[in-house]
């Protein structure tokens, strides 16, 4: 942990990683994010007031979190201190809180704050509430689902983008031109894209990468050049692609092949690629909501009792823990995985929303508004609506759809054995209507 009152560093360690050397001293340097600290954007006009209010900041690795936190820290002189989610207890945060009693406006940096148990967040609100610290939290998962809401309603998310390949690209070129130890050697970029494809996009990576080919790679004997291509990366680089690294690129590549792997109905690749998440310590709460995500989207109606199973695996999760809850993580990928599919509902959704941003929210029908007073029963309101219930089967015929949407389709069932029943009903119900 870092002295409470000690700035963010102006040099890096001796010997620090390439990606320490470089790290960003001023606003000016910092690279990405111009929603939040470009000209207009919202940190910047905060920055401009001179104040700043307690922050989420929430984005995929490498792309300037903590970065960005110790550059404002610096831009408003406030005293400074960081915690790592990972190794600081209830202990910590309230020695940090107790110092900081005594130096209003200390700025307290916690990194993977997802990390920080429901009791350790609780320790941190009242000192967030009182002003004894603003909170600069980090995190790489949603906060909606990491953040206890008390924080998060007296926080302001804010959503940190990927950098872009221009990004990426220029972070490469400038540290081969600035930096002391790279400049020793002559360096020639003639290809980027295993650069760019092996860190994934997070900047740390792409530099710590960089400086590795660049002491590793052999110079041209006649030149003495070092010339990184493709191939040179690759061949470099091969060695630490197999390592599981939870916070990392090899993070989304092994629960992106996992989720893949299930819809694709493949128990097999699914439970092996659960078995490198367990055994690389990923947090099982994790994986169980991703699998509460897939149940709905990749099974859906095809086998509505998949959302269930998958509730009830993250509620078992939750009250287990390690290292009983392979067993029930494994029962569940079994299971999701050996279920027949259907995206519909998901694509319905995900359609119905689309119109809605693209053409605007149409006027509800008469007939199906409420009619709580006198005067909205004299305008019509909710006078030709029909209670479903009154017809047979709890089924009577009449528009729900607003006017000029009448036969337009969202949900198509999906090709299975539930939905096609489901289908059938719908036809039953609304004939050519929507044209099931």
């Amino acid at each position: 942990m870092a002295s409470l009152f000690d700035p963010p560093a102006d040099q890096p360690r001796p010997g620090a990683p390439l990606a320490e050397r470089l790290r960003p001293r001023t606003l000016a340097e910092y690279v990405g994010q111009q929603h939040l600290v470009g000209e207009g954007g919202v940190l910047r006009r905060y920055l401009d007031a001179g104040r700043l209010p307690s922050l989420i900041l929430w984005g995929p690795p490498g792309v300037g979190k903590t970065t960005l936190a110790h550059l404002l820290a610096a831009q408003l002189k406030l005293p400074f201190v960081a915690l790592s989610a990972i190794n600081a207890g209830v202990k910590d945060v309230r020695d940090v809180i107790q110092q900081a009693r005594s130096r209003r406006g200390t700025l307290l940096f916690i990194d993977e704050i997802h990390r920080f148990s429901k009791s350790q967040q609780d320790a941190l609100l009242g000192a967030v509430e009182q002003g004894i610290v603003t909170l600069i939290g980090a995190t790489t998962e949603n906060p909606s689902f990491e953040v206890i809401p008390a924080i998060l309603s007296r926080a302001q998310v804010y959503v940190l983008e990927a950098l872009g390949k221009d990004d990426l690209t220029g972070l490469v070129d400038r540290a081969l031109r600035e930096d002391e130890a790279l400049r020793r050697r002559p360096v020639r970029v003639e290809q980027y894209d295993a650069l760019l494809r092996i860190s994934g996009g997070d900047a740390r990576k792409l530099l710590n990468l960089l400086e590795i080919v660049v002491q590793s790679a052999q110079a041209n004997p006649e030149t003495g050049e070092v010339v990184i291509t493709d191939e040179v990366v690759q061949q470099l680089a091969q060695q630490n692609l197999s390592r599981y690294d939870k916070g990392g690129e090899m993070h989304y590549d092994v629960i992106s092949a996992f989720i893949k792997s299930i819809r694709g109905s493949d128990p097999n690749a699914a439970l092996y690629y659960l078995a490198v998440m367990l055994e690389g310590g990923e947090d099982p709460k994790f994986i169980a909501r991703r699998l509460l995500i897939l149940a709905s989207e990749d099974v859906g109606n095809a086998n509505p009792n998949a959302l269930l199973l998958a509730q009830s695996t993250f509620q078992a999760v939750t009250v287990i823990g390690m290292p009983e809850s392979d067993i029930i993580l494994g029962q569940a990928v079994v299971y999701l995985a050996t279920s027949p599919k259907s995206n519909a509902s998901y694509k319905a959704i995900r359609e119905a929303r689309a119109y809605v941003r693209q053409h605007g929210v149409a006027a509800v029908p008469l007939g199906l508004r409420n009619a709580p007073t006198k005067l909205m029963k004299q305008l019509n309101y909710g006078d030709t609506y029909q209670y479903s219930h009154d017809g047979a089967g709890g089924f009577i015929y009449q528009e729900f759809m607003p006017e000029g949407l009448g036969q337009h389709r969202f949900y198509t069932p999906g090709d299975n054995a539930a939905e096609q029943k489901i289908q059938e009903r719908l036809r039953y119900w609304w004939g050519e209507k929507y044209g099931y």
